[in-house]
């Protein structure tokens, strides 16, 4: 088993001392960084005398996403063509933004092969590969949650062929992982969850009340717009609703927005998280959805309306993150996060508590 990533990228200086306090605070990572003549190198990182790099750390078992939790040390290469060449079993994990680019090289590589692999990826991909020999994977779940044996679910769509084998063989008793065939579901779910984990994360200090009623909205939200837009969907289960919708980095973003730490001015590629999908999820699920012909009756109004109209809490993310449309008084655009959803949020109360009475 070995893991590609690219070279190059350094780690900086305020990491690194972190990382350092990590490997002192645990006796066997201490024990076994020593028994490699490794420990050197992170004590002179630590006082600034040398540069660490990501694929270096890598090997010795820290990644750079999961610093408090150190992993067993990994095989790491960074030559793409050595990563996959021969593999029988490759498993995607680069973000979406950049998972075309880089399996259009791999699919190169694998025109001459007689044997075919399974994929396994987080993002949808092109690479030469028959569909059924490519399998997508989504939580809920978190690495690191996952890693320290913590509960956590996954789900494995693809060809019955392979997800059923799959997921069997992933499954542990802190580890529980569905199969299922749907892929529209699946990817349409794991969109709508980076779309509405921003506010889920604008409004992490509000009252208990707003974020139930903002969750039991955003989650009936999300079943009603997957079931506009597959043809036949699934019967869609509650643990795939919450993937990651209150951690993560869209979760996150939505919270350093709304404290004030972010502004939307700086972008959705964020420094040490990376591309925010949630952002280009809001435009993309916006324009779909505003789209005359997918035209809907409205319950109230009595005639027909494109569905974003029914999804107030998109249209104000829509509003704020892509419009970049504050409130009076020019607020800071946290501010005007929070306002927002605040603000549809008491509006979806009052409406069901009108249409109970």
């Amino acid at each position: 088993m070995q893991i590609w990533r690219r070279g190059g990228k350094e780690m900086d200086k305020p990491t690194a001392e972190h990382l350092f306090e990590v490997i002192n605070a645990r006796e066997e990572v201490l024990r076994r960084l020593i028994r490699k003549c490794a420990y050197l190198k992170y004590v002179e990182a630590r006082l600034g005398d040398r540069t660490l790099y990501v694929d270096e750390i890598l090997r010795d078992g820290f990644c750079i996403n999961m610093i408090n939790t150190p992993l067993y040390p990994l095989k790491v290469v960074t030559n793409l063509q050595e990563a996959v060449w021969d593999a029988d079993i490759v498993v995607n994990i680069l973000p979406s933004t950049e998972t075309h680019p880089v399996f259009q090289q791999i699919g190169r590589f694998w025109r001459e092969r007689r044997t075919m692999l399974v994929i396994i990826s987080l993002a949808k991909m092109a690479a030469g590969v028959p569909a059924e020999n490519v399998l997508y994977l989504g939580g809920p779940n978190i690495a690191a949650e996952v890693y320290n044996k913590e509960y956590a679910n996954a789900r494995i769509c693809g060809s019955e062929k392979w997800s059923k084998p799959l997921a069997q063989f992933l499954r542990q008793p802190h580890f529980v992982v569905w199969d299922n065939s749907d892929l529209t579901t699946h990817e349409g779910m794991g969109g709508l969850k980076n779309v509405y984990a921003i506010g889920a994360g604008a409004l992490m200090n509000e009252s208990a009340t707003s974020k139930a009623v903002y969750f039991a909205h955003c989650t009936s939200k999300m079943i009603y717009i997957t079931h506009l837009l597959a043809e036949q969907p699934e019967r869609l289960a509650g643990h795939l609703l919450a993937n990651t919708l209150l951690k993560g980095r869209n979760a996150w973003y939505g919270e350093k927005l709304a404290k004030g730490e972010l502004k939307i001015e700086m972008g959705d590629n964020i420094s040490g998280k990376r591309m925010i999908q949630g952002v280009l999820a809001v435009e993309a699920f916006h324009e779909l959805l505003r789209q005359p012909s997918l035209s809907v009756m409205h319950p109230e109004l009595n005639k027909l309306v494109a569905p974003v109209e029914l999804c107030p809490i998109l249209r104000a993310l829509y509003k704020i993150l892509i419009q970049r449309a504050y409130h009076e008084a020019k607020s800071p655009s946290g501010l005007a996060l929070i306002a927002a959803l605040q603000s549809n949020v008491c509006s979806i109360q009052r409406s069901k508590s009108h249409s109970h009475a």
